[in-house]
């Protein structure tokens, strides 16, 4: 269902279903799935695929083009997945070459004013506070959840199940399954209290918990955490996503928080 005071451009893909409400503006090259609710004001430009039974709020701009003076008008895309809500004035933007796609995954919340900048890739169920800034080439992985105002520096990987405090300044990579805080941003355990709600075992629980005492509280280097994971846990899915990430860290983990 739309009505007459919005602005959709015939060559638009519209779903079923679909509801436009007063003085959005649907551009051209747009993809809207099926009982998707777009909101007055908002913006659809060109690039935009959004998926089923999404919501996308007052004032939010998805896939405008990126904020890269590299961006030479190359033909790019911003995808969002099903059931994802984009709240009031936050924005999406296209990708450039490097990728091709900016990516939301599905069952996301971006809260207002939050900003995926070109590139980022964004797993599913991952939840962006109000303000949250993401510069280019952002990862992050299912289940994260990043407070009201942090800021995320370019190429930075985010692993899931992360939390991560209110206004911290993202520089490093924060490994999967832990607490982040303070500044410069730090460990501060595992997201033990994440983990339990979304059904881990207390055996696996407790090997993330084992393999992060080698990381953040022995003496070993990264390198040497890494190979007393490798002998001393058995190992599972778990173990062996935070041995990966840890490996293949371009910008160095965060470290461990100074004790008070």
């Amino acid at each position: 269902m739309t009505n007459n005071q919005a602005f959709i451009h015939p060559d638009a893909k519209i779903g079923k279903n679909v509801k436009i409400e007063h003085f959005a503006v649907i551009y051209g090259d747009v993809e809207i799935g099926d009982n998707t609710w777009i909101g007055p004001h908002a913006i659809i430009m060109d690039g935009a695929r959004i998926g089923k039974n999404c919501k996308i709020f007052p004032g939010a701009v998805i896939s405008a083009i990126p904020q890269d003076l590299k961006f030479a008008g190359e033909y790019t895309t911003a995808e969002i997945g099903d059931n994802t809500t984009v709240r009031e004035c936050a924005t999406v933007n296209r990708a450039t070459k490097s990728k091709q796609k900016t990516i939301v995954g599905s069952d996301c919340l971006l809260m207002a004013y939050s900003h995926v900048a070109h590139d980022v890739f964004i797993g599913n169920k991952v939840i962006l506070g109000n303000g949250v800034q993401l510069a280019g080439e952002v990862i992050i992985d299912d289940w994260a959840i990043l407070s009201a105002h942090t800021l995320v520096h370019q190429f930075v990987h985010i692993g899931g199940h992360v939390m991560i405090s209110g206004g911290s300044l993202v520089r490093q990579d924060v490994p999967p399954f832990i607490m982040a805080a303070r500044e410069p941003l730090s460990y501060f355990g595992i997201n033990s209290v994440g983990l339990n709600r979304r059904g881990f075992s207390t055996e696996h629980i407790n090997s993330i918990q084992e393999a992060y005492r080698y990381v953040y509280q022995s003496k070993l280097s990264i390198s040497g955490a890494i190979e007393a994971i490798k002998n001393n846990i058995i190992p599972n899915e778990h173990t062996n996503y935070i041995i990966s990430f840890i490996e293949n860290s371009q910008r160095g983990i965060i470290k461990k928080g100074a004790t008070d």
